[in-house]
């Protein structure tokens, strides 16, 4: 079904496109790409940079985005659209499973955590909306690492000196090992956690995606080892994928094949 309004999908289509670019691109281009008349793409192109949507190059006769294009995104992330559409869905979570529960980013090489939920009668945890920790020693964290492309994630750990201990014997002290958990989580759909942030505690999480297929955030639920038998992971695992499906829905993101 074609769309009601016409005129302002392509405008739309056209701020994909250009997004999508690595560079500037000439306007016939556009019109090819996206199968649109050239007077019609001309035409949006003129108002769209009028009003600082698009730039115009002059020399090279093509078009990029604009600087009100980047207001728009910066607006986005001003407004933590994660974090508002998340919090009820985590809220959720932890009713369903009576564990706490928490949605993290990446920031740097840390993970930074944008929402926290106690279960009640629950042990306090060391995180907390606003804290960060090393991305290796959290289920979230590797979560994210594990759908990022293995150069980005050696960039996050150049050397020995990016690892960092929270307890005694933690089990990721290197790069290889670090490789060899990621690869797991891939396997399993899912990251683990043992100890590595808060000894007796356990940590199971799994990636948001967006509509590039990049991993955003991670949504995870922390427990007490004792209290949670092996045998009850995969229940906990279902309400977590519910939650990161239901999330990534929100962000109009993917989940993986």
């Amino acid at each position: 079904m074609g769309s009601k309004v016409p005129a302002a999908d392509n405008t739309l289509r056209i701020l994909r496109l250009l997004a999508s670019r690595k560079s500037p691109t000439p306007a016939a281009m556009i019109a090819s790409l996206l199968q649109l008349p050239r007077s019609s793409v001309y035409q949006l192109l003129t108002v769209m940079n009028e009003r600082g949507f698009v730039t115009h190059y002059p020399e090279d006769k093509s078009y990029g985005l604009g600087i009100a294009a980047f207001e728009l995104s910066s607006a986005y992330t001003r407004q933590e659209p994660l974090a508002r559409l998340g919090a009820p869905l985590i809220a959720q979570l932890v009713d369903k499973v009576g564990e706490s529960a928490h949605l993290a980013i990446l920031h740097g090489s840390d993970v930074l955590y944008i929402v926290e939920e106690r279960a009640k009668g629950r042990p306090s945890l060391v995180t907390d909306v606003g804290v960060r920790l090393p991305s290796h020693l959290t289920a979230s964290g590797r979560a994210i690492l594990a759908a990022l492309p293995k150069s980005q994630v050696r960039a996050l750990y150049p050397n020995a000196a990016s690892f960092t201990d929270r307890v005694e014997q933690s089990s990721i002290t290197s790069y290889s090992q670090l490789r060899r958990e990621l690869e797991q989580c891939t396997q399993r759909g899912y990251a683990v956690e043992r100890g590595d942030v808060t000894e007796d505690f356990h940590s199971l999480a799994v990636e948001i995606r967006d509509a590039n297929d990049w991993p955003v955030a991670a949504v995870a639920v922390t427990f007490l080892a004792e209290k949670v038998p092996e045998e009850r992971h995969e229940i906990l695992l279902t309400h977590i994928r519910s939650t990161a499906t239901a999330l990534t829905s929100r962000i109009q993101g993917r989940r993986p094949a």
